[in-house]
């Protein structure tokens, strides 16, 4: 079994944010897996999505059900071998899992207040995480990454990595993402912060002054969240319109002119209503509303070809790493149009590309599942391509 230890670096210097801003005094959380060989050079840097954390495989000791969100990717013998390579999990900047965010004091607020950034936290983009993760390596010395991987948010950050620093990626894996979200994902991200920030637990950011935390607005974008990640097809095959009870009330109508009387209503619910119900009180109940409405807003504010006129290809001609893209049929969140516009954009710039589209009905929540051939390409890409580039030496002890 991986045994998985959380660790934390603080930093002390500033860091220069997209928006204009900085922040100092932070703490980036991470965990790491596999041993680091002698030359450095079997690095790889799992990027998370929106709710997932530094966390990415093993389990924590004597701790049950705490497996990485990616266990069945990583680990000894798992297509990204912790036996070959030594993988790095890095929780985000303005997430709620340990790295620095809004639940954590502001180093800038008066001594001895204990106030939080709550609202004040800055704004943040994909391009400012890796700037951090990058910082994060720096302090390990690592200097170039065999590979850097992730899956939907995180295949941003991948393939931002590649962009932002080229010379310090051999390889980007960019699993189920896109090189921007489309306004209909947009829309759903402004629905489901307005459901928070609509929230009268919510105020202004500023809830834990009071004390409170906006679970309904939590609850209801969570569960908005879910209808995207899955199917059609797996929404009717798990729940259909099977439906888990039906609920009576009857209750005494006030009185009237002609005497009282009773009415009787039926609230039916479906399997699919408890299933999203449970999801939102789950996620009510860990994740903090300010980091869902910044990791939302990084999602809208990513698309790399914005300063070319929207031209991805020029955009992506600062890439010198090899890529594979993977997409699944299913998953119109980002649907497979997305990924190939990627790798379109890529091949117009001479980019080595592989490109493996999975006719799985599982949704955007394919990436995180066990399916054999999507399992088979990442093992055949890391045994036959990421693998052969790292120089036969003896592990560092």
């Amino acid at each position: 079994m991986l045994i998985a230890t959380p660790l934390t670096l603080h930093f002390d210097d500033v860091l220069p944010l997209q928006s204009g801003a900085s922040i100092h005094d932070y703490d980036l959380s991470y965990e790491t897996y596999g041993t680091l060989n002698a030359d450095k050079s079997n690095a790889v840097l799992i990027c998370h999505a929106l709710n997932a954390s530094h966390h990415v495989a093993g389990s924590y000791a004597g701790q049950s059900r705490s497996e990485g969100w990616w266990d069945n990717m990583i680990g000894p013998g798992k297509p990204v071998d912790t036996g070959k390579f030594f993988v790095i999990g890095i929780n985000n900047l303005g997430s709620c899992f340990g790295s620095t965010g809004p639940m954590q004091p502001d180093p800038d607020a008066p001594a001895g207040s204990g106030k939080v950034y709550g609202a004040d936290f800055p704004v943040v983009t994909v391009e400012d995480w890796v700037d951090a993760q990058a910082r994060l390596l720096d302090r390990l010395g690592i200097g170039v990454l065999a590979a850097v991987m992730g899956g939907s948010l995180g295949g941003m950050q991948a393939l931002s990595w590649a962009l932002q620093y080229p010379q310090r990626v051999r390889h980007a894996i960019v699993v189920a993402s896109a090189p921007n979200l489309t306004a209909e994902n947009i829309a759903f991200n402004e629905v489901a912060r307005r459901a928070i920030v609509t929230d009268p637990d919510f105020h202004g950011g500023n809830f834990y002054e009071h004390g409170a935390v906006p679970k309904r607005g939590l609850r209801i974008a969570r569960m908005i969240g879910h209808i995207t990640y899955l199917s059609d097809d797996v929404m009717n095959e798990k729940f259909g319109r099977e439906q888990r009870a039906w609920v009576t009330q009857t209750a005494a109508a006030p009185a009237t002119g002609v005497g009282a009387y009773h009415y009787t209503t039926q609230d039916v619910e479906f399997q699919i209503e408890s299933y999203l119900r449970h999801q939102g009180d789950k996620f009510a109940e860990y994740f903090d509303a300010n980091s869902y409405l910044l990791i939302t807003r990084a999602l809208d504010y990513f698309d790399p070809a914005r300063h070319y006129g929207g031209n991805l290809s020029a955009a992506l001609a600062r890439a010198s790493a090899s890529f594979l893209l993977i997409s699944f049929t299913t998953d119109w969140r980002f649907s497979p149009k997305r990924s190939r516009e990627t790798v379109k954009a890529l091949l117009d710039n001479n980019r080595d590309v592989s490109y493996a589209e999975i006719d799985a009905p599982h949704g955007h929540d394919a990436f995180l599942l066990d399916d054999p051939r999507y399992m088979g390409v990442i093992r055949s890409y890391f045994d036959s391509k990421v693998a052969n580039l790292m120089p036969a030496v003896e592990a560092a002890p």
